[in-house]
Order: structure tokens, then C-alpha cells, then sequence
């Protein structure tokens, strides 16, 4: 029997325009229920922007029942802002990019509350979060959003008969705060960064000494994660100082790339709260510091079988689909790091002999290569691991990003080249050295118009153009001490 608040919500403007299923009702009724008997008293609808940072609004929980039913309304806007929070797309004219009169004038778009994905924030007991979906305020698909741009990707790789199964391996930087930088001339956009310190100061590669002097706020990221369902697994002192890295255990694309942002949101909240600074950036600057990477495991199983076709045969010869996956990734390396690497400090990272990429090949059991594959006979978590991209990065963008690269190489029957041993010594192409190399190879790059969209490609190029434009037209400190008084 279908009670009368579920009809309410299966006759609101989001079922109507089926944006949520009749099963999607029925778990939003749960959800209702659950903020009514746990008392609380605010939920925060949030969504992934273009750089995978959470954006939202804060409804009182009386008003839950009408976000499901006709979603809210935010500004479009939020959607052309560069990391300086510029709108960076001609919003103001007749056409903003998209089509004449189609989100312009910082009109509104849709969020979709996504009942799936509820949650209770530990670190504020009284309020809920769940994720949304962003269309056009009819209800329409926008391309280039991200939750939006990942579930098309899936459905082409279902299409070819596979899913994909990701883990990840993240790593960071914990600081303690020594001046947060609040006066007013500190503000700005983007805001002066705040002054640290560090909170371990030798580099010890998984030292338990180390790990003791960060136990306690390891232990609080960590039950705030168990606490948010977020599949945690283990947790490292980094060889940096100041330095740590969490590990996620296996799961879909959809739920990695919301883990992702998700524990990236926590982690800088709850760290604030204690007076501490969390940062994903690849590269901060300080002498002493190790760069941050984001190492992406991800096999790929077949869906009539439910077998891991990234097990090799058992003389341990790579499979066709593990060799072909690998392939399409090296062949499509250097346009998508614009994706995997969208920062312009993001490439400070690539360098040698330091357990990070600088070249696009792949090996076997090898950390200073661009894929590492840890294959064997008869494992079943027989998988790749590619280590070049930056925590940074939008997680929605770049689990996209490997769908569809490795699928071009199944789709091409292409074979992945002979695996290196010397991932600095050899003449495998570089990556892009600079966020400049990375656009120009993204914009003449063929693979992300074809299977994400023209428009997706023009959006996503604009955006980080903005970024490099404004970086070059920026006089730095080097240039000052190197000209001003020589010349």
C-alpha cells in the first residue's frame, strides 16, 4: 500500500520529470523518516562543482519533503567559476557558450537530492548531507557536470559488457595553524593562503614513531569516516613531513568518486575545527615537503562472467584486456592530464627519481612508473595502478578519464608496448610539462569530444585557459628578484 506522503512525492515536479525514480520516492520517504526520529535539524544538499569541490545550501529538515518533491534552485554560475571563484564563462551576453539564452544571466540551475547518498555528519551531529544532481531548471541534462559526465561514461563501458572496479590510495598534508590570515587585507580571490606549522618534521617512509605523533588526528579522520560509511581501509605516515595517506578499499566508479569528494570535504572541516589545515594541493611550498599523489587501482570484470579480466594466463602472460586497457591509457596520457593533473602545481610533481611519473609507459612492480600492474595468476584482485594524477583533481573527471581510456584501447584491439624497468633512464614521450602542454594536448586531442562531448571539451578547456591566463599575467617574486634591479 502506498501511503499518502509517498504519492506526494511520486506526483512532484523531480518524479514527474524523472529525475527520481519511484524507487528513489520510496528511499527519499526513508530518509525523512530517519531526519524526523534522529531530531535533526538542518540538511545541507551539496554537489561536486567543476573542480570537484563541494558547493550547496542548507535547508531547515522541515523543508526536506519539498526538495524531494521539486528540488532548489542555485545559481548557474557556480558552474563557470575558475579555483579564483571568477565566473570565467561571458555570462552576460546573449550566449554564454552553450547556446543563445541558455544559462546566461546567472539564471538558476536544478539540484536533485539524491536520497542514496545520505548521510549524518558526525562532526555536526544535528545535520544531514546528501549529494545532488545538477540539470537545467527544466530538468534537462547538463554535459559537462560531473556526477553527470561519470555515470556516461559507465553506461559505455556496461554497453561493452564491463564494469570497472577502482581503489584508491590518497595522500596529504596535515598543518597546524599558525596565523590563519583573517585580517582584512588578507582577503581576496582567491584569499591569502594561512601561515603552518608542521606537525612531523623528519621524512620517515611509514615510520611508526611518525605515525604515533599523528595518532590522534588519524583516529579522528578515521572514525568520522567509518562514520560516514566511506570505505576506509588503512591509513600511513607518509615519507613527508607533515605528510599522510589514506587507503580506500575496492568499489564502483559512482561510490569512489563520491568517497573521494566526500572525504576530501571531511577531512579539511574536521581539521579546521581542531585549528589544523588539510591540503590536497600536489606541491605546497615549503623546502621541506613531499608532493602528493593520487594512485588510481582499477581492474575491469566482465559482466557475464563476473570475471576480473585483468588476471593474466597462468605462465603469466598479460591478458588481451589488461594489455589493451593499459594501451588506450598510454595513448590518451598526455590529453588527459589536463584531467588527472588540473592544477598548474600539479606538474611540480612530475619529476625524476622521486616515486611520481614523469613519463608515459608502464611496468610491472615499479612505483616510478606511470602504471604499475600487479597481475599474477589466479588473483583475483589482479589489477593496474596508475600514479599520475594529483589528489586535486575533480574524482569524477578522472575516473571517467580511465573508463574511457581504456575502453578506447579495447575498442582499437590495441596492445600495450613492452614494460620498462628503468622508469627514469629510458626514452619513453614525456608528460606535459606545465598546465599550458596539458591544454594544448587536451584541445587537439580527439578522445574526450568523441566519448564525453564536444561541449564537455570546450567547457572544460575554457575553464582551465581562465586558470593559466590569469597565472602568466601574475608578476611573480622570482621575476621581481631575477629583473628588477639587473636590468
Amino acid at each position: 500500500m502506498v501511503s499518502k506522503s509517498s504519492s506526494d512525492l511520486a506526483d512532484g515536479l523531480l518524479a514527474r520529470s524523472h529525475l527520481l525514480s519511484a524507487d528513489a520516492c520510496r528511499l527519499a520517504e526513508d530518509v525523512i523518516a530517519r531526519v524526523e526520529a534522529e531530531q535533526l535539524e538542518t540538511v545541507r544538499l551539496v554537489f561536486p562543482d567543476q573542480h570537484g569541490i563541494l558547493r550547496g545550501k542548507t535547508i531547515v529538515a522541515s523543508a526536506l519533503r519539498a526538495a524531494f518533491n521539486s528540488g532548489l534552485t542555485a545559481p548557474s554560475t557556480v558552474l563557470f567559476k575558475d579555483t579564483s571563484q571568477r565566473t570565467v564563462f561571458p555570462v552576460w551576453q546573449a550566449d554564454a557558450g552553450f547556446g543563445e539564452g541558455i544559462l546566461t544571466g546567472s539564471g538558476d540551475v536544478l539540484l536533485v537530492p539524491d536520497p542514496t547518498t545520505f548521510k549524518i555528519l558526525p562532526w555536526s551531529p544535528k545535520s544531514g548531507w546528501l549529494l545532488c544532481d545538477v540539470t537545467r531548471k527544466d530538468g534537462t541534462a547538463l554535459s559537462f557536470v560531473p556526477r553527470t559526465v561519470l555515470r556516461r561514461a559507465i553506461e559505455q563501458l556496461a554497453a561493452a559488457g564491463f564494469d570497472m572496479i577502482a581503489g584508491l590510495e590518497v595522500e596529504f598534508h596535515v598543518f597546524r595553524v599558525t596565523d590563519p590570515r583573517t585580517a582584512p587585507a588578507d582577503a581576496g580571490m582567491p584569499a591569502a593562503a594561512p601561515e603552518v606549522s608542521f606537525l612531523t618534521r623528519n621524512f620517515e617512509l611509514l615510520g611508526e614513531a611518525r605515525y604515533d605523533a599523528f595518532e590522534d588526528v588519524v583516529d579522528l579522520l578515521r572514525r568520522h569516516c567509518i562514520a560516514l560509511g566511506l570505505p576506509i581501509r588503512a591509513m600511513e605516515a607518509e615519507f613527508g613531513p607533515s605528510q599522510l595517506e589514506f587507503v580506500f578499499d575496492p568499489a564502483g566508479p559512482l561510490e569512489q568518486a563520491d568517497a573521494m569528494t566526500l572525504f576530501r570535504s571531511m577531512v579539511k572541516q574536521v581539521c579546521a575545527r581542531q585549528g589544523l589545515h588539510a591540503t590536497f594541493m600536489s606541491r605546497p611550498k615549503f623546502d621541506a615537503c613531499a608532493a602528493n599523489g593520487w594512485h588510481l587501482h582499477q581492474s575491469l570484470i566482465e559482466r557475464k562472467s563476473e570475471r576480473n579480466v585483468f588476471i593474466p594466463s597462468q605462465d603469466g602472460t598479460i591478458s588481451e584486456a589488461a594489455s589493451a586497457w593499459i594501451a588506450g591509457l598510454l595513448q590518451h596520457a598526455r590529453e588527459t592530464c589536463l584531467i588527472t593533473t588540473p592544477t598548474i602545481n600539479g606538474y611540480r610533481r612530475y619529476q625524476d627519481y622521486q616515486l611520481a611519473p614523469n613519463r608515459i609507459q608502464w611496468a610491472y612492480d615499479n612505483r616510478g612508473a606511470m602504471i604499475r600492474a600487479l597481475m599474477q595468476p589466479g588473483d583475483a584482485a589482479s589489477r593496474i595502478e596508475n600514479r599520475v594524477a594529483e589528489p586535486a583533481a575533480n574524482p569524477y573527471y578522472v575516473l571517467a578519464s580511465q573508463i574511457v581510456g581504456g575502453l578506447s584501447g579495447m575498442q582499437q584491439g590495441l596492445t600495450a608496448p613492452a614494460p620498462i624497468e628503468e622508469p627514469y633512464n629510458n626514452s619513453a614521450p614525456a608528460l606535459p610539462g606545465n598546465l599550458l602542454e596539458a591544454i594544448e594536448a587536451f584541445e587537439t586531442g580527439n578522445l574526450y569530444k568523441g566519448a564525453l562531448g564536444e561541449e564537455f571539451a570546450k567547457y572544460y578547456a575554457h575553464l582551465k585557459r581562465a586558470e593559466w591566463d590569469r597565472y602568466i599575467s601574475t608578476i611573480s617574486d622570482w621575476e621581481q628578484r631575477e629583473y628588477f634591479s639587473l636590468f
